[in-house]
Parts: C-alpha cells; structure tokens; sequence
C-alpha cells in the first residue's frame, strides 16, 4: 500500500485524499496546510496525522501529493523530488514558463516519478473519446472545438493570485487541445472582456475569453471560456475529422427527459467542477498508483505541463497585445 502525504487541505486536496483513501491501494499519512484547522479537519477525516511540509519530507511517505496554491507548486516540487518522493503535483506546475523549465530537470535528476494533475485525461467521456479518435474512426483531425463555462467567478481574491483565466481556467483546455490534436499549435490568437464582474478588470484579468489557435499542418483549435454560466458547469468538446466527427456533451444529473406541450426538457448539469469531474479525479488518483506500482507511463508528464503553460503565456501576451503570438 502506498503511502501518501498530502500537502493543502483545500477543496482539491480534500478531492485527493478521499480518493486516495477509497481506492483501496493507498493511505494518507500525513496532512500539512498553512491553516492549520483545515489540515486538522482533513487530517481527521482520513485518518492521517497533521504535520509541516518539513517533517512530511522527512518522514516514510512514498509519494506525495502537492495541492497548495499555484504559485508554491516548482519550489515545493523541487524540494519533494530531493527528498526522493514520487510527485502528483495539481496544474500549472508554475505560472512561469521559465520557472516549469527550471523545475523540470531537477525532478529528472532526482529520478523520482512524477504525474501533473490534468484530470480531465481521466474523465470516463473524454477518454472514450480520445480512444474513438486514436483508433481512426472520423480520419484526419481537422478541428477541435473545446467550451468550458464555470457557474460562477471565484473570488476576486483568487483571481489575483491565479495568474490569470488563461493560466488557471483554460490551462485545462490547452492541455486537452494538445492531448486531441496530436500536434503542437504554433499559432495562437487571444480575445478577452469582462463581462460579469468589474472587480475581476481590476485584478487585471477578464472573465470572459476566446483562444484561436493552429499546427503547423493547419489543424485549428478553437477554445471558449466563461466564468459566468447560470445553468451549470458547461463542459463540452467536439473533434470534427475527415470522415466524420466525434462529441462529448455535458454530463446532467439524471437521463431523465420530460417531454410536453412545451418540448423536451432535460435534468440539470452539476454546479461544480468536483462534482462534475468526480470520477476523473479517481481515475487520475488510479492512474498515478499504476504508475508507481506497475511503471505505467502517465498520461500527463511534466512536459505536458510545461507545453499547456507555454499556450497559456502565448495567450496572455495575444490579448495584451492584439495579435497573434507565434510559439517556436
């Protein structure tokens, strides 16, 4: 049984260590959150005991997990990696590019293994589709059309510190652009508003975004954002081919339809990304355990993590400047 410290309690933390604990192929030793309540709260709902990052790095674990904010993610894998613990690291590993390049060859010389947490590889849905496309079923890729709407902003707090809506909302879309292409974009164009919150301008960011991108062959990717969808946690994919097309819809709550007078009317779509991705986040948690167990290659490697940042930058500096920004 592989044994597991979690650094951040929070939402996703909390996500990990409960899949961790159910999948029956680990357990949570040890809890470490800057608040100390959250970590005291996890700590007892898993059975693990509170600690520091120090004494977690010095302790037995095997692996560990690294779900504290963003911009702790390189140092605190860099330390993880010397002290000889295999690495699942929640996205982005930083919001530099520089730094992930800085990151990355110290993780490789320590030899440990290492997965980032790009959990929508592991979605039942997405993966299927993913299957569908790589065994040639609607030919040649020719465009991917990605939509990803959240219900509602985070709080502008959050938003000062999350590096932007390219780098902490659509890194996810980035990742999965490159994960269906096949090919790397080269070009990519940014547009922006903000549409539902004024305070969200004056953090610097927009809440409402578009990215334009294309391969070297020509394959187009298209991604829409929204931090504002009143029905729901819009997650929609398409992949148009040369011999056909391939679509992955929302997931609603029930397959209940209703039908009358007025039309079909469908169930509703979850609230939250945890919700909504609940059995992506333990399949990706299954995933890292088979990686360490039986050296399977994740999906997701530190590379993916640093090509999807690359995107993300290219995006931001696109809608600073009003042009296409082109990726070497």
């Amino acid at each position: 049984m592989v044994k597991f410290g979690i650094l951040g309690a929070g939402r996703i933390g909390k996500v990990h260590a409960r899949n961790l604990q159910q999948s029956g192929r680990a357990r949570v030793a040890y809890i470490a959150d800057a608040v100390p309540e959250a970590a005291s709260a996890l700590a007892e709902s898993v059975g693990a005991e509170v600690s520091s990052i120090e004494e977690v790095l010095a302790s037995d674990v095997d692996a560990v997990l690294i779900a504290t904010p963003t911009d702790t993610h390189a140092d605190i894998m860099e330390q993880v990696a010397r002290a000889g613990k295999a690495i699942l690291c929640e996205k982005p590993v930083s919001l530099s590019v520089e730094r992930i390049e800085q990151c990355l060859p110290v993780v490789e010389k320590a030899g440990v293994p290492l997965m980032i947490g790009f959990h929508r590889r592991y979605d039942p849905n997405y993966a299927a589709l993913a299957k569908t496309l790589r065994e040639g079923s609607i030919g040649e890729v020719e465009m991917v059309t990605i939509i990803a709407r959240d219900p509602a902003p985070p709080p502008v707090s959050y938003i000062e510190r999350s590096g932007g809506i390219y780098r902490d909302m659509m890194i996810h879309d980035f990742d999965m652009v490159r994960f269906l292409l096949g090919e790397e974009p080269v070009v990519v164009h940014a547009l922006g508003s903000v549409l539902t919150d004024p305070a969200i301008k004056g953090a610097g960011d927009v809440d409402t975004a578009v990215v334009h991108m294309q391969t070297a062959s020509g394959k187009i990717a298209v991604i829409t954002n929204s931090r504002r969808a009143t029905y729901g946690h819009d997650q929609r994919i398409e992949v148009h081919g040369s011999k056909g097309m391939l679509r992955a819809n929302n997931v609603h709550l029930t397959t209940v339809e209703r039908a009358d007078e007025r039309g079909f009317t469908a169930d509703l779509i979850p609230f939250s990304f945890v919700e909504r991705y609940q059995q992506a986040y333990a399949n990706e948690v299954n995933a890292f355990l088979d990686f360490l167990e039986k050296g399977e290659a994740p999906s997701a490697s530190g590379h993916d993590g640093l090509m999807a940042q690359k995107l993300a930058e290219a995006a931001a500096r696109s809608l600073q400047t009003g042009e296409a920004v082109r990726i070497s």
